[in-house]
This record gives C-alpha cells, sequence and structure tokens, in this order.
C-alpha cells in the first residue's frame, strides 16, 4: 500500500495506527466478492475507503451523515459506487446479522464521554447484533495509557477530559460475547507530537521500545473479534 493511500486512510500518527490495517489486511479474507461492510464513525471515510479497495460494499456511517467530507476522499480514489452513506448512532445501530464485516476507530472514548461507561458496552452489544453469524469486528482504540498520558490529555487536549478512554483490564469483558477475540497494542511516544512530523518521528522511538513498554502503558489498542457461527 502507497504511503498516501495509507495517510488517507489513517490521517492521524500514521506510523502507529497503521499497524491495524496491516494486522487487519493480513487477517482477513478478502477472497470473496459479496462482502458487506459498514464503517461506525467514519467522519472523513477512511476506513470505508480501505474496505472499498479490498473490492467490499460498504455504508460508510457517522452520528450524522458523512458524506458531505467522505464523498470527496472516495471520489479520490474511484470507490464511490462500493460506497453508500448513512446517519447511524452506534449505541443503536439498528441492523441485525447484516454485515460481515464492521470496522471503526477510536469511537468508544467519544461515543462513552464523560464516564458513560454504559454506552461503551452497548455500542459492541449493538455491532455484535448488526453481524452475521460468523462475521468479524475490527476495532482500533484509544487505551487509558500511562498517568503520563492521562495528565497531559487532560490538560493540553481539548476533548482528553470528557473522553473515556478504554482501560486495557476491561477489553475482555468488554467483547466477551464474541467467540474469538484477538488484540494486539502499539504505541507510547508518538501521541505526544503536535504535528504528523513529530508523530511520525515519536513513532520510530515506539518500534524501538515496543517490547519493553507494558501493554497497558500503550495508547492504542486494535484487533480482530469474530461472532459465533
Amino acid at each position: 500500500m502507497n504511503k498516501e493511500l495509507l495517510t488517507d486512510i489513517v490521517e492521524w500518527d500514521v506510523k502507529n495506527w497503521s499497524k491495524a490495517i496491516n494486522y487487519w489486511q493480513e487477517n482477513v479474507d478478502f477472497s470473496r466478492k459479496d462482502i458487506v461492510g459498514l464503517e461506525l464513525g467514519g467522519n472523513k471515510g477512511g476506513l470505508s475507503l480501505w474496505l472499498a479497495k479490498n473490492e467490499c460494499n460498504v455504508i460508510c456511517s457517522d452520528l450524522n451523515s458523512p458524506e458531505e467530507k467522505a464523498k470527496v476522499l472516495h471520489e479520490k480514489y474511484k470507490v464511490t459506487e462500493q460506497i453508500r452513506y448513512k446517519a447511524i448512532d452506534a449505541t443503536n445501530i439498528g441492523f441485525k446479522n447484516e454485515f460481515d464485516i464492521v470496522v471503526f476507530k477510536s469511537i468508544l472514548g467519544g461515543i462513552a464521554g464523560n464516564g458513560k461507561n454504559e454506552l461503551m458496552q452497548q455500542t459492541i452489544n449493538e455491532i455484535y447484533k448488526s453481524l452475521k453469524p460468523s462475521g468479524v469486528l475490527l476495532f482500533a482504540e484509544n487505551l487509558e495509557s500511562s498517568k503520563l498520558h492521562q495528565v497531559i490529555r487532560k490538560h493540553f487536549v481539548s476533548w482528553g477530559a470528557r473522553w473515556n478512554y478504554l482501560k486495557y483490564k476491561d477489553i475482555d469483558t468488554l467483547f466477551s460475547q464474541f467467540e474469538e477475540v484477538n488484540h494486539r497494542t502499539v504505541g507510547f511516544f508518538g501521541t505526544f507530537g503536535r504535528t504528523e512530523k513529530q508523530r511520525n518521528f515519536l513513532s520510530s522511538f515506539d518500534a524501538v521500545f515496543d517490547q519493553l513498554i507494558p501493554k497497558k502503558k500503550k495508547y492504542i489498542v486494535y484487533g480482530i473479534a469474530k461472532k459465533k457461527k
């Protein structure tokens, strides 16, 4: 995948968050030609673009329809024929046994903001219902991470105080209804960059020190959760 495409898909701290894309690409079978996917929290539609490039038919969704922003990106890559746009509340998706793939990146903390922990689980429950038997959820989410991350987010990130960061210890419970869950963690320094150039530089240290930093101290978790047959 070329650098421009990967940047358009991931947008932010590309070196770290793109680990999720690489992992999904290696572990999801895209050989079928009738795969139906749903992106939640689509905004600019990067993950819908990725699914469409894998020849999936996709609903690109957000709380309000993301069409105005996302269609610009999708037209750039000539994948608009494979994508529909829809306003979907992730806590009340409204589909049952509909999708082969549901994908999201960094939405749970916003949905469950200001301590509304129940909405995080409600979102995952809704995703489970919307998936076909044996369907997969591809997830990438911000973790609570270290005390240093928590302090800096609270004081220097505009939404940091209200964002409800997922705790590493809660991952197993959150996805417990799925038949199989595999996840990885990545990133510590990268998030401290104020520009993408800085994040790119700092994420180089993440690659070097990855094995030394405890999983619960990293700031991204990504993985695949498979629904029962």
